[in-house]
């Protein structure tokens, strides 16, 4: 999540639990930051007019005057993406039509080169069954979308661990698991790496150029999808 998107998750964290409030290692803990991170961000929105204080105690932490504060208008490419995964459970239930049709309005209202990042984005993930439910490493997520190159600390399914740099491409999910896709370095190739298996990472500054193709998976055409916005 970069730091304009947390700003803003901040204020909406805050608004959801107001009057009560929440301490600065609370949120650093939900926004994996530092507290010195979280600190720094709430003097960034006090700064920009945003109505925050500290109560002190125990039990004290920052809150948010929530009559002075209007939640976020607009989507961010990769919270729309979220949305249409979760739609892609709901198939064959009597809200999928109306899911999709909120997403769409959604996507309206979106600014043009945000819905542009979405639909990219969306076009890095491969979808096959109902979906997934294992968890992705947030700083894995942010590459993807971020475009950034990733040092992995992967252990294989004999729990032997390695470390190698990849260029993460998109996502493949089945009914179990999230994967990886990503450009190997250390073996020159396409690799899928389940994502409850990454035991460490660390996002590069390098950026990533290179596409993929669902073509270029050893998976049946016929067995994945590309996730759309519409």
């Amino acid at each position: 999540m970069n730091r304009t998107d947390r700003l803003y998750a901040l204020v909406e964290e805050l608004r959801a639990v107001s009057p009560r409030p929440r301490s600065a290692r609370w949120l650093a803990h939900r926004f994996e930051v530092s507290t010195r991170t979280v600190e720094r961000d709430i003097v960034a929105l006090q700064e920009s007019g945003v109505p925050i204080w500290a109560e002190p105690g125990r039990t004290g932490g920052y809150v948010v005057d929530r009559s002075h504060t209007l939640p976020p208008v607009n989507l961010t490419a990769t919270e729309a993406v979220a949305m249409a995964v979760a739609l892609h459970r709901l198939a064959g239930t009597p809200f999928a039509v109306a899911g999709g049709t909120a997403l769409r309005k959604l996507l309206a209202v979106l600014p043009a080169a945000d819905a542009a990042d979405a639909r990219l984005l969306a076009g890095r993930v491969l979808l096959a069954g109902t979906g997934p439910t294992t968890s992705v490493p947030a700083v894995v997520a942010d590459a993807v979308a971020a475009r950034r190159v990733l040092r992995l600390r992967y252990a294989d399914r004999y729990d032997v661990p390695s470390s190698r740099e990849v260029e993460p491409l998109g996502y493949l999910g089945n009914d179990r698991h999230w994967y990886l896709l990503a450009w190997c370095r250390l073996r020159a190739g396409l690799r899928c790496f389940r994502t409850d298996r990454i035991v460490g990472v660390e996002a590069l500054s390098e950026r990533v150029t290179r596409e993929f193709s669902p073509a270029d998976l050893d998976v049946p055409a016929a067995r994945v999808r590309r996730l759309t916005l519409v």
